[in-house]
């Protein structure tokens, strides 16, 4: 059994969390805010993430607080359907895919814990690690001190983990600004016929609806290129102006979808080349710490979940003696699978922005194809942990 700090309490960490207790560790997570509110929008538990949580009885639970968002119908700007279906990705053998909202998630994780494993207000400010085996410490901003055999960084893109780890990634604007906001489908008349998660492509721009919160809440992302900063932040406060803007003369859909919005966030897309390493004896990464990638499949969340079982599966039955050589085989069936990802994210981000394609049935074919090609929602995390844990025991 280890003994492991878990530095942030998103849904990577939660979900690490609750894998690794599953597999007999003892786990603690140490997240920053005082208090885990609702906060943040909708994604897509996509079929590679449902087949995870399924392992630990989440799925019905996801499946309760989501909204299925199996299929789906594309437009162009003036509403006309786009012929591609089941657009972005063919269904997976490994499950459905739900829509959730980001907060009401993140509560279902922490209800799934006990509540003593969940430590709030405490904020990482540096990780010392004491090699030979001895483990690593975390210091808090609170003055407090705790030691592990193992810490995992999963604080997102600020993280702190991973400077510990004297790494070092440059993010670079990638020309885009997402515009989020929910309103409640009682106020949208043309989503009480048609439930399914929908997308309209025009030139350089999309616009994404799909429900979360049980079909209660219509999740709202505009995409629009921008020469402007914006924050890399899901809280960082937009301005209707400039939404309806964006989106002025699509057809009647999108304009009752933003007269019906009593406010939005604005999110610049930030993107960041893959990592060469995640580990050392005693410290690792997973989550945006280890991976942060554009939002153009969906798969950040997933990515993380991902990363949450593989390592669980990977120090099942592991003591501190055998943890380094383990995180090196998390690292290397980790960083192969994640940097594809983020090079696919960003591969379909170029697509979705390119000016010269004005066919948007070509277009939305093409992001379809791209993904469907590189097999990214019908990956069993598990199986591949397992099988590079057996390629190890193998060799030692």
């Amino acid at each position: 059994m280890l003994n492991i700090a878990v530095i942030g309490g998103g849904v990577g960490g939660l979900s690490a969390a609750i894998a690794l207790r599953d597999k007999g560790h003892r786990v603690d997570v140490y997240e920053q805010t005082a208090e885990l509110r609702a906060v943040g929008a909708g994604f897509g538990v996509l079929p590679n993430a449902m087949h995870l949580l399924a392992t630990v009885g989440l799925d019905k639970d996801v499946q309760r607080i989501g909204f299925s968002a199996d299929d789906s119908i594309a437009r162009d700007a003036q509403g006309n359907r786009l012929g591609v279906e089941n657009w972005p990705q063919k269904r997976s053998s490994l499950g459905r895919t739900f829509a959730v909202h980001r907060g009401e998630f993140q509560q279902l994780l922490v209800s799934k814990l006990p509540p003593e494993v969940v430590h709030l207000g405490k904020k990482a400010v540096e990780v010392r690690q004491h090699g030979g085996g001895g483990g690593a410490s975390v210091d808090f901003a609170d003055g407090t001190t705790i030691t592990a055999d193992l810490v995992i960084g999963a604080d997102g893109i600020r993280t702190v983990v991973q400077g510990s780890l004297g790494l070092e990634v440059r993010a670079t604007g990638e020309g885009v600004m997402a515009y989020r906001t929910l309103v409640p489908v009682e106020k949208l008349s043309w989503a009480q016929q048609d439930k399914r998660l929908a997308i309209w492509f025009g030139e350089g721009r999309t616009f994404l609806c799909y429900l979360v919160s049980a079909g209660r809440i219509m999740n709202v992302v505009g995409y629009v290129p921008s020469d402007r900063d914006a924050a890399e932040s899901w809280s960082a406060e937009g301005d209707l102006s400039q939404l309806r803007e964006a989106f002025a003369g699509w057809e009647p859909r999108v304009q009752e979808t933003i007269e019906a919005a009593e406010s939005t966030f604005k999110w610049g897309v930030f993107d960041r080349p893959p990592l060469t390493r995640w580990s050392t004896e005693s410290v690792t990464l997973l989550g945006d710490a280890a991976h942060a990638m554009v939002p153009h499949l969906g798969q950040g969340a997933n990515q993380a979940i991902e990363d949450a079982f593989a390592l669980a599966t990977i120090l099942d039955g592991a003591g501190p003696e055998s943890l380094a050589g383990l995180l090196k085989v998390y690292e290397s069936v980790r960083i192969d699978r994640t940097s594809l990802v983020q090079n696919v994210s960003r591969e379909a981000g170029r697509l979705y922005r390119d000016f010269s394609n004005d066919d948007m049935t070509k277009k939305a074919e093409a992001i379809s194809d791209l993904i469907s090609r590189n097999h990214i929602a019908g990956y069993d995390a598990i199986a591949e942990a397992e099988r590079a844990l057996s390629r190890h025991r193998a060799t030692v």
